[in-house]
């Protein structure tokens, strides 16, 4: 899973950047998770408390969850989305694309979601993780990751044309807001097709 055998004398297993970055991710969010509602009520995105002063929920909201069971299924899916696509990837373009992807869900929400109150969690930057892995990989694609490409466009397609998915809802516990999946693929498709660019760059020198 994403380890490394060092070059030295002895065998060293260290995470790669991609489960590194996960494991990071983990934390923050069970850190927020054992303040219990006092954290959901501290560090969710909140228009109202956003609009009085609180910025720091446009980041945290993403990391604060409904739930133990929500954090659970987003980890899930985090640790799929990087086994799938991103295992391959360098810590800088994992910086690249977490550094936008966050702001870029919760810019999406608050200009284009103006009714939108409160929300948490981080599936929205998931998105923009599992489009940035596989725009950057375009050229590279084997059936398995045609396969995550047609059924992650389908589902984007669907989400919002019809709204959730059906047994999203019951998953997280509450309203699934598929407007964050969208904004989150916007980014990743922005930061995957700089990353592709500069790979085609550096291979052509």
């Amino acid at each position: 899973m994403g380890l490394r055998q060092a070059d030295s004398g002895h065998r060293e297993r260290t995470l790669s950047p991609p489960w590194m970055a996960v494991l990071v991710l983990a934390v923050i969010s069970l850190a927020i998770a054992a303040f219990g509602d006092d954290g959901r009520a501290w560090f969710a995105y909140d228009r109202a408390a956003i609009s009085a002063g609180e910025y720091w929920r446009l980041l945290t909201g993403h990391f604060t969850h409904l739930s133990w069971q929500h954090l659970f299924y987003n980890f899930v899916g985090l640790s799929l989305i990087t086994y799938l696509v991103a295992a391959e990837l360098k810590a800088g373009e994992l910086v690249m694309i977490w550094a936008f992807a966050l702001p870029t869900v919760s810019a999406g929400l608050w200009f284009y979601q103006p009714d939108l109150q409160w929300y948490v969690g981080l599936s929205g930057a998931q998105h923009g993780l599992l489009t940035a892995g596989l725009v950057a990989s375009i050229g590279r694609w084997g059936v398995e990751r045609w396969v995550v490409a047609i059924v992650v466009a389908g589902k984007l397609i669907y989400e919002q044309l019809f709204g959730a998915l059906p047994f999203s809802e019951g998953a997280s516990g509450d309203a699934v807001i598929v407007a964050s999946h969208f904004y989150g693929a916007v980014s990743g498709c922005i930061t995957g097709a700089s990353i592709a660019i500069r790979v085609r760059a550096q291979a052509a020198i």
